[in-house]
């Protein structure tokens, strides 16, 4: 059974930093392609940044550029969102997500990423920036 579990949320304060982790149980991590996304309450979800193992490929959405940062330790299966300079509007939900296809198309705005074509979804951990 495949499965995707985030960890690392919290309170961090404006200016902070916070790094979640996404574990992928049950595949290997180098098949898939692996998207970022967050709710903010009272909003839609969105994409932040996606990674195509493939081929290398990582993007961002426009927003979280030069703040956040996506990582893979294929070994240990698991995926990091680093995130720096932290903002009152970052808070939201945030989910890891993953597609079975190594060479997924990752749109150069990752805000635009096409959220209905990942098939599978961690539960989620909560980030709330706030002094």
């Amino acid at each position: 059974q495949i499965q995707l579990v985030e960890s690392g949320g919290g309170l961090v304060q404006p200016g902070g930093s916070l790094r979640l982790s996404c574990v992928l149980t049950g595949a290997l991590l180098d098949r898939y392609a692996i998207g970022w996304f967050r709710r903010a309450p009272g909003k839609e979800r969105e994409g932040i940044t996606c990674t195509s193992s493939g081929d290398g490929l990582t993007k961002y959405a426009d927003g979280v550029r030069g703040r956040f940062f996506i990582s893979i330790q294929y070994p240990m299966n698991k995926v990091y969102l680093d995130m720096k300079n932290l903002e009152s509007g970052d808070t939201a939900e945030y989910y890891c997500a993953a597609i079975p296809d190594p060479y997924f198309y990752c749109p150069n705005n990752a805000f635009s990423l096409p959220e209905s074509q990942y098939a599978y979804w961690g539960q989620g951990t909560q980030v709330t920036v706030s002094s």
